[in-house]
């Protein structure tokens, strides 16, 4: 696969997964931590907002590998 066209799908990927993934959490922290102290949510939004950085490396592994050679 040509390296522009595996970076042109890495990156729709990253924007998917960004907003998806922010939905999700804010969805989830609505859901379940409505009555929780400031400090829950302060750890929450900690922990998932470092949390989404473990698949963005995976992609961004993948986009940059070069192609195998024949």
């Amino acid at each position: 696969m040509p390296v522009r066209l595996k970076k042109l799908i890495g990156t729709v990927l990253l924007i998917i997964l960004v907003c998806v993934y922010a939905l999700a959490a804010t969805l989830f922290a609505v859901g379940h931590l409505g009555e929780s102290s400031p400090w829950v949510h302060l750890a929450y939004f900690f922990f998932t907002g470092l949390l989404w950085i473990l698949p963005a490396m995976g992609i961004i592994k993948w986009m940059v590998t070069e192609p195998k050679r024949r």
